[in-house]
């Protein structure tokens, strides 16, 4: 085995690949950025070395930074993660010129299943069934698009060499093609260096179901069941299970024996997934179409891990060590249920937007990363729950990278036990300091279609009604919380002189202290008051009664007009964030926090949403817009987002230009 191994990436998988390396005695290098400099990953290593600056291009793709770091360290072998150069096949020929292993398919195998359009004329020679479109080199704009009509819309445009959803539009009508093709050569080019893309039949009510597949050098491949990844924003996963909800046993095989036949025909070689899009017909009937095949390990490996008690990492590495295969198909078996959630720093509320930020709170459900056999070869039952993070409290998420925070990993018996023990773990984890998609996930998980596995990519604009924009605590339950937490920390900060106290003391009548508040951006009123006999009376809006509560380890226990809860108040700035099994929202305590942000109207400016770069504007000074008009394109965390016109109006002035890096709020164009 080898005896040091260098991890060329960053975040979660860094870290997730360090820990299985310690536990099988093997040394870890680890490189970083200027961004990471003081990331998680960096002290989860032995060593760790600075290989450039915060973009990505100028450090984490910079391969040849990367091998003169492995090669300064003595490490025999390069773990690529995902992302960034773990498909890039000159990086894998690099390390194998190097004299290093690359922990991955050989790079034939890579470039065989790195070019979308090129892996599926491969698997229609290998027999693997394809979804009707559009695979050949010819880009020009004017044949994809006669293309695009000749498969007949709704049609996707997907960038050849890309993955993660990243250069990948659906398309419903021909007017449409022009614009979503241009944006998606855009992104790739950005993403992937590569702006060629592929056009296929945009399936149907489509279930996207993968295969995992291994491979050794010794001829030996083995499938390790299938991960439904249905639900999906932006054409990025957002939850993934395994096993796939009413998967037959003969579909199974069917599935598994193609990816095994895709993996076969490559040569391949380590861990790899074969995607599939599954059509659901009348009747329950599911015929199922190649996709692509991501040559790595994939983000969703937890679930499979879950279910067949392995460490696909521990795999990973005895493989690239020419040992065998540890186990033959038949030894392989499901057990339970698993689901995944991957959380992230965005708004779903406005459109799924990333953010940056540092994260002040970031508390996580109790949890048990891996539990070992005496022999050490395999897992006990999955833990059920387990926390993959990159990040803890106090650290920043930054506009450079994903935005992934972390990983929710949950196992059970049965689906119905692995969805309760979900939605309970997503209630125990606090994240205060940026937005994130925590909340949305619990409706997610609560949701009619998931929670009665009717699944399909099209599950997320489906349940919008039950998804978006909900308030699950209410004004009477968040203020109460707010108001306890506000009198326990005055009487941690009191001292022993009765006339310092602020509890409502007074020697006759009945003391009143009145509290403004501003709620889901409304305005609200809560009146106090201290009775004679100690106790406690709070009036919020139309709910009037008694407040009791008690600190508790995990919160406050609070007891108001009749209604007990257990809530978590964090304060950041003027807002408090209050955490309850019910969900999470923000209340504005003004008079407890001494004053009220306020709001200012932006008038005639138009600001970004966030930091990154101008890609292009759609309009110059002069310009007439109307309502919803796209204005300007922006990229941040590797994603493209577009600025529409909130009025009617006409452009001012514009303020940046096409390349220029803006830091969140900058004002880029005037809008009269």
């Amino acid at each position: 085995m080898f005896k040091k191994i260098l991890i060329a990436n960053r975040g979660e998988i860094a870290c997730r690949v360090a820990a299985t390396a310690r536990r099988m005695g093997v040394r870890t290098v680890a490189v970083y950025s200027d961004a990471d400099a003081n990331a998680k990953h960096v002290a989860a290593c032995d060593e760790a070395l600075h290989i450039g600056g915060s973009a990505p291009k100028e450090s984490y793709l910079r391969w040849e930074r990367i091998i003169e770091a492995a090669q300064a360290t003595g490490a025999q072998a390069i773990h690529p993660g995902y992302g960034f150069l773990s498909e890039n096949e000159e990086f894998a020929q690099a390390c194998a010129d190097a004299g290093l292993v690359f922990i991955g398919p050989p790079p034939s195998a890579i470039q065989a299943m790195g070019l979308k359009a090129e892996s599926k004329q491969l698997m229609e020679k290998a027999g693997v069934p394809l979804v009707p479109g559009y695979h050949a080199a010819n880009q020009d704009p004017a044949l994809l698009a006669k293309e695009a009509t000749r498969i007949g819309y709704p049609v996707l445009i997907k960038a050849s060499a890309g993955g993660g959803g990243k250069g990948m539009r659906a398309v419903d009508k021909a007017e449409d093609f022009d614009a979503a093709l241009a944006s998606c050569k855009r992104e790739a080019i950005n993403s992937f260096g590569d702006d060629a893309v592929l056009i296929e039949k945009y399936v149907q009510r489509p279930r996207h179901i993968e295969i995992q597949v291994f491979g050794d050098t010794h001829g030996n491949y083995v499938y390790l069941f299938e991960r439904d990844c249905s639900v999906q924003r932006r054409h990025q996963k957002v939850l993934e299970e395994a096993p796939a909800p009413g998967m037959t046993e003969a579909m199974r095989k069917q599935m598994g024996d193609a990816a095994v036949a895709a993996a076969r025909a490559v040569n391949y070689v380590g861990a790899g997934t074969v995607e599939f899009i599954v059509e659901q017909r009348a009747g329950g009937e599911m015929n199922f179409f190649f996709m692509e095949m991501n040559t790595r390990l994939q983000v969703e490996h937890p679930v499979t891990e879950a279910i067949t008690g392995l460490d696909l990492v521990e795999w990973q590495l005895r493989v690239a060590d020419g040992e065998p295969l540890p186990l033959k198909q038949d030894e392989l078996k499901i057990r339970g249920h698993a689901i995944e959630a991957r959380i992230c720093a965005e708004n779903p509320d406005n459109n799924f937007l990333p953010a940056t930020g540092r994260l002040d709170v970031a508390r996580w459900p109790a949890h048990v990363a891996f539990r070992r056999n005496a022999d050490g070869e395999s897992f006990h039952d999955a833990a059920p729950v387990r926390i993959d993070a990159g990040f803890g409290e106090g650290d920043a998420i930054s506009p450079y990278y994903d935005s992934m925070i972390a990983k929710l990993i949950v196992h059970g018996s049965t689906r119905e036990q692995a969805l309760a023990r979900l939605d309970e773990a997503l209630a125990q984890t606090h994240i205060v300091g940026l937005a994130t998609n925590v909340q949305f996930l619990r409706h997610v998980v609560r949701s009619p279609s998931f929670a009665q596995a009717n699944l399909d990519t099209a599950l997320i604009p489906r349940e919008e009604k039950v998804l978006f924009k909900q308030e699950p605590v209410g004004l009477a339950r968040a203020a109460a919380a707010a108001v306890a937490q506000a009198l326990i920390g005055e009487k941690a900060r009191e001292d022993a002189h009765p006339f310092s106290r602020r509890d409502g003391w007074r020697s006759h009548g009945v003391a009143t202290r009145r509290f403004a508040f501003e709620f889901q951006g409304e305005p609200a009123q809560a009146e106090l008051r201290y009775l004679h006999d100690g106790a406690l009376a709070l009036e919020v809006g139309q709910v009037s009664g008694a407040l009791r509560f008690t600190p508790a380890a995990d919160g406050i226990d609070v007891d108001y007009a009749g209604q007990r809860f257990t809530a978590s108040v964090y304060a950041s700035g003027e807002t408090d964030h209050v955490f309850t099994a019910a969900g999470a929202t923000q209340i504005l305590a003004i008079d407890l926090l001494a004053h009220a942000g306020e709001v200012h109207e932006e008038g005639g400016r138009l600001t970004a949403p966030m930091p990154g770069k101008v890609v292009s504007f759609t309009v110059k000074a002069g310009d007439k817009v109307s309502k919803g008009q796209p204005l300007a394109v922006m990229e941040a965390m590797k994603m493209e987002h577009t600025i529409a016109a909130p009025v009617d109006g006409t452009v001012a002035e514009v303020m940046y230009a096409p390349g220029d890096q803006v830091a969140e709020g900058a004002e880029l164009l005037k809008l009269q």
